[in-house]
């Protein structure tokens, strides 16, 4: 079978990429295209407008920004001896993009496609198609099976101190993103995309970051925020900035490096490490001034969260007192008391104390952002489909439906037949996903769809929503205010989120 080929003119290129099979269906994929160049640290990158006429090897994946290593099985319970090869790293080849999609373009003409948007604490990589965790084939041949294909597209971009930048120039890693999606815009076609058809997609950071370009000026069709929005990172002050800057640019220099522009890419990770920077944050700038009320420019949107997502806070509250949780709760003479009481925070009681502490904060980032995100669109008439999942770990059910279980599911890149529950969420969750891609309604708006407990995948109704979330505490939440609960959270979590839970 000779190797699959896209000759695309305005780029003067020929891709050269591979074929692969699932379950009797052929994909054809692209790997590793350039999308942009970065010419310097720290500086903004620059699109890739052409090739010279080459033929162009899309048969690996590209390199991946530096990073400290993380072990990604560990909060997904993924089991120690499945394997996960080494990414290769590039702070300056690190900005490009694969394409999977069906062999050839159906006659019905250009086919949707979904961009994805990877998370990890705007820090590291979480789960790439590389490890096969988040492999798109299966979502690509359920699409090509059910008579609805599209085209998925995945992209790398600059991570932690690399994006974060040196005060100079900030939000890199929106900017590399911007140029991944105009190139889509631009280039898809040759591909048998649609670019006038783009799912804007991402997970826990990736969907923060989707949320973002919906307001500021990036408009696609659709959009899906899966357990972010810039409510779980919102773009913090220049002073938050400085004083990480200035953190790592004391530790590189204690590691005999002149400063973070100068040093090798390893002594930036090595500082990373050795100052525990475990999550980042988007910088404020003009672009993101008065987020919350800009409009979003997407027309539909899809918008959930699991059941425990709290999880990645879960070992840093553990190390609080009970005296210590309750006190945070007090800063707010009005509404202190009261939230307190309603998360069961006593101080003399410690284990109810940090459960309820978990219980906040998943609230207050999670299910909070998910009732005002989807009001703002449905006020500005935008369809808006609302999901949870309740699906627990499959290799440990005790670790609940937590943050980024819906990735096995979803992508199913880890065999899931041992655990046919499991197995039928994600089936379920690929069908209704593939139909809003191609602007089929994936359940009806009035209601919300649950994928889980127990493999069982419904439509619910709002009652019945109330039996698998704290409604009540989420109302009391947003009519005490986001000043009221954020710094009781902020005092919780600060320095406590790790991907290792």
């Amino acid at each position: 079978m000779p190797s699959p080929q896209v000759q695309h003119q305005g780029l003067r290129a020929t891709f050269t990429g591979i074929q692969r099979t699932v379950e009797a269906i052929d994909v054809h994929e692209f790997r590793g295209i350039k999308y942009a160049s970065v010419p310097a640290r720290f500086e903004r990158a620059q699109p890739v407008d052409g090739f010279a006429d080459a033929v162009v090897d899309a048969t690996t994946y590209g390199p991946r920004c530096p990073q400290v290593d993380v072990d990604v099985r560990h909060l997904l319970r993924i089991p120690e001896n499945f394997p996960i090869a080494k990414e290769p790293e590039d702070e300056f080849e690190c900005l490009n993009l694969d394409i999977t999609g069906p062999p050839s373009a159906p006659a019905k003409g250009p086919l949707p496609v979904l961009l994805w948007i990877y998370g990890g604490s705007q820090v590291v990589t979480f789960c790439s198609a590389a490890s096969k965790i988040c492999d798109p084939i299966k979502i690509v041949a359920d699409s090509i099976k059910a008579g609805q294909p599209l085209i998925f597209v995945s992209i790398n971009y600059r991570l932690n101190i690399f994006s974060f930048g040196d005060g100079k120039e900030k939000n890199l890693a929106m900017k590399d993103q911007k140029l991944a999606i105009e190139w889509v815009r631009n280039n898809i076609a040759a591909f048998g995309g649609d670019p006038n058809n783009i799912t804007l997609a991402g997970e826990s950071a990736g969907a923060v970051y989707v949320h973002g370009h919906l307001v500021t000026g990036t408009p696609v069709k659709r959009a899906v925020l899966a357990s972010g929005s810039l409510y779980l990172s919102n773009p913090l002050p220049i002073e938050r900035g400085k004083g990480l800057i200035k953190t790592l640019e004391a530790k590189v220099q204690e590691l005999n490096q002149p400063s973070l522009r100068q040093a090798s890419a390893s002594a930036l990770v090595q500082a990373l490490k050795e100052c525990n920077v475990n999550t980042m944050w988007i910088q404020e700038d003009e672009s993101f001034r008065d987020w919350e009320t800009r409009p979003e420019l997407v027309e539909e949107v899809m918008i959930g969260d699991t059941e425990y997502e709290s999880v990645i806070w879960r070992n840093g509250i553990e190390t609080l007192n009970g005296a210590t949780i309750a006190a945070a709760f007090e800063q707010d003479e009005r509404w202190g008391t009261k939230l307190r009481q309603m998360y069961h925070v006593v101080a003399d009681r410690p284990t109810a104390s940090k459960l309820g502490a978990l219980d906040l904060v998943h609230d207050a980032r999670y299910s909070v952002p998910v009732e005002v995100v989807s009001d703002k669109l449905q006020a500005a008439g935008k369809r808006v489909y609302k999901y949870v999942i309740d699906q627990t770990n499959p290799w440990q059910p005790s670790s609940r439906a937590h943050h980024a279980v819906d990735l096995l599911f979803l992508f199913d890149g880890i065999d899931l037949s041992f655990n046919p529950a499991a197995e039928t969420v994600g089936q379920e969750m690929r069908k209704r996903w593939i139909q809003f891609i191609n602007g089929s309604s994936p359940w009806r708006e009035e209601v919300r769809f649950a994928y889980g407990p127990l493999g069982e995948c419904k439509e619910i109704s709002e009652s019945q929503f109330a039996a698998r979330r704290r409604v009540e505490h989420v109302r009391a939440l947003r009519e005490a205010g986001i000043g009221v609960y954020m710094p009781i959270v902020f005092a919780l979590t600060a320095g406590k989120i790790s991907l290792l839970n």
